[in-house]
């Protein structure tokens, strides 16, 4: 699908926010709520309406993405290794941008007891500093307490250490909304949820190729409330299909440009009543699964088609120049779901075939990593994974050719990059097995 179809659908969908390019660091909050009109729900922000047009981030790139028509991040955590909190919401401010920081209660997956009320407690009063360090800065949007606490968890009284929170912050800032991210639409979770943190402002879903039944599910859910979605994007590892030896196959960047344009056409544009902002995830990159897989951008900032499709959603106008767009890449003549098995020690041919809408010259680049063997899941750290020197024939060309010594699985990354900062990327798992002895 070309992003140039969805333009008069995208362009329908904007609202704009109103919100000053200019610093204004010391005028302190400005007061955000959920109001019921009479077309749904709305967030209004200093009284005027206010759509979410968001990215989940972690690393200060706001200067390009409000420059794409983005207005508002989403966080993770108060406490980050990579990113000072406040200088991110500073820079945020600076360009119009709001943020919804993330306050980061540790999950039940992760070894914590919620049945341990001393240990609920001292969670809760250490996010006491963080919500008094950031409650008057202009460009905080929202407060979202813990991230897809659901995900693998057996005990529900989660949701009561997210209320206990929730009264917390609504007791120190009076001038933000309070939600909690779950993963996924789930009636019982919902349930719980609902009855146990009756105090949040709205529920926020997490949702990627399910996103797509979601509108059926609020339907036979009779679910009416306002909420939001803090984190979508292409289909994930775990709704994928898999290779024989139980890989997953990754869609190449046009496939889930393509996927990110559907979800944004078919499923958000329909649910204004209820939806009142919405984060892609994820503006940056990181490694899960594959170092591909969910960000919009590649390890070294640049941007992939997904973007130019967030572009148009969030300017209602396509990019002035467009990423290169993947047709095919081919392992021994086949694709990523032809469970690719390869003889050790054989020669064999890869191509990439790709086209710049713009007649941009291409660069390429190859590269061979091992198959992932995280276990890792609700995106939790892993491991960056090395790459393989030494199989590769001519890495910089579209065709290449490639030969594996040792048994194994192996996964074969091709890049396609112009030169106005974009990239087309696209992989192949493959199988190495030894040939018959003679």
């Amino acid at each position: 699908m070309d992003v140039r179809d969805a333009l008069a659908i995208a362009a329908a969908c904007l609202v704009m926010s109103g919100c000053s390019s200019a610093p204004r660091t010391a005028e302190g909050p400005v007061r955000v709520e959920v109001a019921r009109t009479a077309a749904g729900y709305v967030l209004l922000r200093g009284g005027e309406p206010y759509l979410v047009r968001g990215a989940g981030m972690e690393v200060d790139d706001i200067a390009r993405f409000a420059a794409r028509g983005g207005n508002s991040i989403r966080t993770w955590t108060t406490d980050s290794r990579v990113q000072d909190v406040g200088e991110l919401l500073d820079a945020a401010h600076a360009h119009g941008v709001t943020v919804a920081l993330g306050l980061p209660m540790r999950p039940e997956r992760h070894g914590f007891d919620y049945d341990d009320a001393v240990a609920v407690a001292a969670q809760r009063e250490s996010f006491r500093d963080d919500i008094l360090r950031y409650r008057d800065h202009p460009a905080l949007l929202a407060w979202i307490v813990g991230n897809e606490l659901n995900h693998s968890h057996t005990n529900p009284r989660v949701f009561e250490a997210v209320e206990d929170v929730a009264r917390m912050i609504k007791s120190l800032d009076p001038n933000h909304p309070v939600t909690t991210a779950l993963a996924g639409f789930n009636t019982d979770v919902l349930a719980e949820a609902l009855a146990r943190a009756p105090s949040l402002d709205f529920l926020s879903f997490q949702l990627y190729g399910g996103l797509f039944s979601l509108p059926e599910g609020i339907r036979s859910s009779g679910f009416t409330q306002p909420f939001m979605i803090t984190e979508w994007g292409t289909i994930g590892y775990w709704e994928m299909e898999k290779t024989s030896w139980g890989a997953p196959v990754e869609l190449t960047s046009s496939e889930k440009a393509d996927v990110i344009l559907r979800a944004w056409r078919e499923v958000l544009a329909g649910l204004d009543e209820q939806l009142v902002g919405s984060y892609v995830f994820f503006w940056g990159q990181k490694q899960e699964r594959t170092p591909t897989w969910f960000g919009l951008l590649l390890e070294g900032g640049e941007e992939t088609e997904a973007v130019d499709v967030m572009h148009l959603a969030w300017t209602g106008t396509p990019a002035a120049n467009r990423t290169p767009r993947v047709n095919a890449l081919h392992l021994d003549g086949k694709g990523s779901r032809d469970s690719v098995a390869l003889v050790a020690g054989r020669t064999y041919e890869a191509t990439f075939d790709v086209v710049d809408p713009d007649g941009d010259p291409l660069r390429y680049r190859w590269e061979v990593k091992r198959e992932s063997d995280a276990t890792q899941a609700g995106g939790d750290f892993e491991e960056r994974i090395a790459n393989i020197d030494g199989l590769l024939g001519d890495a910089a060309a579209p065709t290449t050719a490639i030969a594996v010594g040792k048994p194994g699985r192996y996964r074969l990354f091709a890049y396609a990059f112009d030169d106005h900062g974009h990239a087309a990327h696209a992989n192949i798992p493959f199988l190495v097995e030894m040939g018959d002895v003679p």
